[in-house]
């Protein structure tokens, strides 16, 4: 009996150690971000996942290297900044008016389907930010569709992989 009691918080820790290292599974999703023809700098852009409850979950990608300007992205900074995790294997240029670029994002599958939706912010230098140029929910079916945006994005294609 004693043995046991001697066992039992080793395998609580064990046990702990495994479930908190565990890898989340990930899907590749390509992603086509096209602009609209605006004049000006290029656009920050963040992509985030969302949870159901409207609260930012996790930051899936950045475009705009230069973190002077995270802050002017308001929104995404209120979670960002708190806590400002390493982002730059995320990390990419920024795209100017009628531009396009093709990314892979890695998206976590066990939110697929279950009432989270992917956003992107978008903020230019001295003309606007859009909180949410384009916001949809991250299902199955939207993974390889094409979304409309309602400011700098012209439109989003996502290709699963």
């Amino acid at each position: 009996m004693k043995n046991i009691l001697k066992i039992i918080p080793a395998l609580l820790i064990v046990s702990f150690l495994i479930v908190g290292f565990t890898t989340v599974e990930k899907k590749s999703v390509k992603c086509m971000i096209q602009m609209t023809n605006y004049t000006g700098e290029g656009a920050y852009i963040i992509v985030s996942l969302i949870n159901p409850n409207g609260e930012y979950e996790e930051t899936l990608q950045v475009l705009g290297k230069d973190p002077e300007w995270y802050s002017e992205i308001s929104e995404w900074w209120k979670f960002y900044g708190k806590r400002r995790p390493n982002i730059d294997a995320i990390s990419g240029e920024t795209i100017s008016g009628g531009e396009r670029t093709v990314s892979v994002l890695q998206i976590p599958t066990d939110k697929i389907d279950k009432g989270y939706s992917l956003r992107f912010e978008t903020s230019v230098e001295d003309v606007k930010y859009y909180k949410d140029d384009l916001q949809f929910p991250l299902t199955s079916e939207n993974l390889k569709s094409k979304q409309e945006g309602k400011g700098f994005i012209r439109y989003v294609r996502m290709l699963t992989q």
